[in-house]
């Protein structure tokens, strides 16, 4: 895969730039924002321990030269009894959110979240597994375009209510 100049995985025009202690403050502003804050817990902003974190790999999207969305995908075997558990060795879960407003509803969603899938397939992940609020029609329907499938019904998980949803290769 191509790298961006500070080696960041570029795949078409999406770029992903590891998040650094620089990125801090605009991740805090972008969890910020009401159409992030809707879905998203913003109550304890992300600190240098979290980006230290080696079971998450935590991602800003750019295009364009811009920043506009924050990406992770992370091993869904890193925490105890974690609601994805039953997946095979190797599976991933994602979660992101475009952090600039006018950046929504011209595609970028689906375009980046499909970009990140091939990637983690590509790496070796067998499946690929996310876990949005189930009132959250536009996240399932960008999931679903890109070829997520609901694997079960909403559950109740320490991270808030979740709808399962799965890609394979």
């Amino acid at each position: 895969m191509p790298t961006g100049s500070s080696g960041g995985p570029v795949t078409g025009r999406y770029r992903f730039r590891r998040a650094s202690v620089r990125d801090l403050p605009m991740i805090a502003a972008w969890q910020g924002q009401p159409h992030v804050r809707a879905w998203w817990d913003a109550a304890t902003p992300y600190d240098a321990d979290d980006l230290a974190d080696p079971r998450v790999a935590r991602w800003i999207v750019e295009t364009g030269g811009r920043s506009f969305a924050f990406m992770q995908d992370y091993t869904v075997h890193g925490w105890d009894e974690h609601h994805f558990a039953q997946l095979p060795p190797g599976s991933r879960g994602i979660d992101q959110f475009i952090g600039e407003a006018e950046m929504i509803g011209h595609g970028h969603g689906t375009a980046f979240i499909a970009a990140r899938l091939w990637a983690l397939f590509e790496a070796g992940a067998p499946v690929v597994a996310t876990d949005p609020h189930p009132d959250n029609g536009r996240a399932i329907a960008a999931y679903r375009k890109v070829g997520f499938k609901v694997f079960g019904p909403p559950q109740d998980t320490r991270w808030g209510l979740i709808l399962p949803m799965q890609a394979t290769r």
